[in-house]
């Protein structure tokens, strides 16, 4: 006897052999992370954190820079890879994840009491989904609904990291 394991909106090799396959897809899926059997949004802003890591020493211009090139692309790879696997904001895209993360990580304090506490927080934002991002993650449609609700999470994030920064 044997069982076909299948996802919510296709069969899992099929997902797979769609994401691997194509660059757009590969990164969409935040080089394959979000092809996590569960919680994919929190296994793609784990890859997000090594990634973080290389862009924490960058002086705060380019790191900014590098954030809105990083969300604009964003926008195109998360529409393109919804529209090539016919779900919108399929929950294996996580490049928004990566995102979001890098959001919530501008100017935090150095060590990984910050890294790990950033993660948490956008974590807890981006599942949470407080006003207005769930209206928005409901409204706004395409690679700019599902990067917005996500950097939206990242800059609740990012407040509530600075002003632990600033009381502890």
């Amino acid at each position: 006897m044997s069982f076909k394991i299948t996802s919510k909106h296709q069969d899992i090799p099929d997902l797979k052999r769609k994401v691997l396959t194509s660059p757009v897809n590969f990164l969409a899926f935040g080089f394959g992370s979000g092809l996590a059997p569960f919680a994919p949004g929190t296994f793609g802003t784990l890859m997000a954190v090594p990634l973080y890591l290389l862009m924490q020493p960058l002086p705060l211009a380019f790191y900014l820079l590098l954030l809105v090139i990083i969300s604009v692309v964003g926008i195109w790879l998360c529409d393109e890879a919804s529209k090539s696997l016919g779900v919108h904001d399929h929950p294996g895209i996580v490049w928004d994840e990566f995102a979001g993360y890098f959001v919530s990580m501008i100017a935090a304090p150095d060590g990984w009491l910050w890294v790990v506490t950033g993660f948490a927080l956008f974590r807890l934002f981006d599942i949470w989904k407080p006003l207005p991002i769930s209206l928005l993650d409901k409204k706004v449609q395409g690679g700019l609904g599902i990067m917005l609700d996500d950097v939206l999470a990242g800059f609740y994030a990012l407040v509530c990291l600075q002003l632990l920064a600033l009381w502890i």
